[in-house]
């Protein structure tokens, strides 16, 4: 069996002549259905459906009790991707939507376009959305770009030092293993929702 998501969806045909091939992409714009459903199906496949309503239910109540935090917070956040000397936004319905859509963290700013690419920022744009909380995705971390330290050095620069995120200590960089790289995995989700819930505490 090959299991595809969306970077081998134009291999399809190519793959399914050497074994039986599913394609399971988790939807930005309906992140935690398609993601359960996706479980679903490997549950069946593998005949694992209990353990795996299992761990949906326990990720169901994690994000249950997140939403009810974050509701309670009047903090607004923004989403970067960091990538080498640039960075893009994203907002709702994008790859990093869930944040918003699905925790329940207002967005800085709702005009943020969905694409897969983000929307290309400058950091006096960071400063004038003026962010609570901001999230950094380093994609060079794991696609062999720059050392890993370079996403701190290039974001908490002097534009964004005016930031109230940078201000209160709230610049979180987020694990690009699982927000870039593997999410939509019961092991990935669950760890992006811990993540997003320290960054509100």
């Amino acid at each position: 069996l090959i299991i595809i998501s969306g970077r081998q969806a134009t291999l399809y045909d190519q793959l399914s002549e050497l074994a039986p091939t599913i394609y399971l992409a988790v939807d930005p714009a309906n992140y935690m259905e398609s993601f359960k459903g996706n479980m679903k199906i490997i549950g069946e496949i593998f005949e694992k459906e209990a353990e795996v309503e299992e761990e949906l239910a326990s990720i169901e109540n994690m994000i249950a009790e997140l939403k009810e935090k974050a509701a309670a917070e009047d903090e607004k956040a923004l989403i970067i991707l960091a990538n080498d000397d640039k960075i893009s936004a994203y907002g709702s319905n994008s790859r990093f939507g869930l944040i918003h859509d699905e925790f329940g963290v207002a967005a800085v700013d709702e005009g943020i376009e969905a694409s897969t690419h983000g929307m290309n920022v400058t950091f006096e744009y960071v400063m004038e959305q003026n962010p609570d909380i901001l999230y950094v995705v380093d994609r060079g971390a794991v696609v062999g770009g720059e050392a890993a330290e370079s996403a701190k050095q290039l974001v908490e620069n002097s534009l964004v030092e005016n930031t109230n995120a940078y201000k209160n200590g709230k610049i979180f960089y987020l694990n690009p293993e699982y927000w870039y790289l593997s999410g939509g995995g019961l092991i990935s989700v669950s760890e992006m929702v811990k993540e997003i819930q320290a960054s509100i505490e």
